[in-house]
């Protein structure tokens, strides 16, 4: 680079890998936890949505004030995550078929098959479901233990259902953050 005063040399960074995972410090996940290289672990509880707009004003104000509180509770690094996953309906399409195929009733056909078209202009439409997770990272395995206890526990008071993340949540996670949303499956390579 020049400038005003002379010439100065850039050093260019070696490049560790032409593949992007290998940048990721991610070890393994098993039973519902990512090992780091480090280390440390992340792992959460998966929270089951809630339409807390169909209860009447009270009931909000009340699961509202429940989760501020279980918020407030945690004295630990936490992530709120947000991941869509894509909702695949092909059993129930295979269903809905074999249903039309033995029913030989006009009218029933007919439901069915406006079923059928229902179902084909979901999947069209790349149709997700929204899944809300709390993650946090530790070392130690009590520790992470209690932790998820005290959360589903806690959500439970909030009026909600929590289970501790499974390996596949922990995926399609870093699927959504590494790939854009797009799963990868890489099979393996035989010589």
């Amino acid at each position: 680079m020049y400038g005003k005063v002379g010439v100065i040399t850039m050093a260019k960074k070696p490049i560790k890998s032409k593949y992007t995972n290998d940048d990721i410090p991610v070890k393994g996940i098993t039973n519902g936890v990512i090992t780091l290289d480090n280390g440390e672990k992340v792992t959460g509880v998966k929270i089951m949505p809630r339409n807390i707009f169909i209860l009447d004003s009270s009931m909000q104000n009340a699961i509202i004030t429940n989760l501020k509180t279980v918020y407030n509770i945690i004295d630990y690094e936490f992530w709120i995550i947000v991941a869509d996953r894509p909702v695949d309906i092909n059993v129930y399409l295979a269903q809905l078929q074999l249903q039309y195929n033995n029913t030989n009733d006009p009218v029933k056909r007919k439901i069915i098959n406006e079923d059928i078209n229902k179902a084909n202009m979901f999947m069209s439409n790349n149709v997700v479901d929204t899944e809300y997770y709390l993650l946090f990272k530790e070392r130690d395995n009590e520790v992470i233990n209690k932790r998820i206890r005290n959360l589903i526990s806690n959500f439970a008071n909030a009026g909600l259902t929590a289970f501790q993340t499974t390996n596949d949540d922990l995926r399609t996670i870093l699927d959504n953050f590494l790939n854009g949303g797009q799963t990868t499956e890489f099979g393996a390579v035989l010589s």
